[in-house]
């Protein structure tokens, strides 16, 4: 497994995420932004897809604010993409919980996600490569939907996701 992880306020990690995915970015690929807007710490993903459409990113996006992509219609969602993109590579983009002092960080993995676990479900698992954000402590047993997580974290580590991701695809199309 290779990943790699960088804070959300480190100078420049927006490229050390671009370095990373360019490998694993082609003109087959879609990305899959898992979570809702319904909890704030859950809404990385659809907030990264939003980035990624007004940004006008030329690869297919599903996972947005308006069409989220989240535990009661994952399944679903996974099934119309594996029609309408059979031959697709997915990078898939979910917040998570982790250690407290790990709050911030986003891991860029060449693994797939396992959505869910934040709220307790086991579900498919989505992705060839994956960009998890830590958004708070699993140190608690309190529910992902109860947490008092800040807007504001979101939407900064939402636009560091989404400008290594364009950055990526500029990367792999200058080779």
């Amino acid at each position: 497994m290779s990943k790699i992880k960088v804070n959300y306020s480190s100078p420049l990690c927006y490229y050390n995420i671009a370095n990373f995915l360019k490998d694993y970015i082609t003109n087959d690929t879609i990305i899959v932004c898992i979570g809702t807007d319904k909890c704030i710490g859950d809404a990385l993903g659809p907030l990264v897809g939003t980035l990624l459409e007004e940004a006008l990113f030329p690869l297919p996006i599903l996972g947005t604010l308006a069409s989220p992509i989240h535990a009661l219609n994952l399944d679903t969602r996974l099934k119309e993409i594996s029609n309408n993109y059979p031959t697709a590579s997915i990078i898939a983009i979910d917040a998570c919980l982790g250690d407290a002092n790990a709050i911030g960080e986003i891991h860029t993995r060449d693994e797939p996600i396992h959505p869910g676990k934040g709220v307790g479900k086991t579900l498919q698992s989505v992705g060839n490569a994956s960009i998890i954000g830590i958004v708070d402590s699993s140190d608690s047993l309190e529910l992902f939907t109860n947490r008092p997580i800040r807007l504001n974290l979101i939407m900064e580590m939402a636009k560091v996701i989404r400008n290594g991701i364009i950055h990526a695809y500029h990367l792999k199309n200058s080779l």
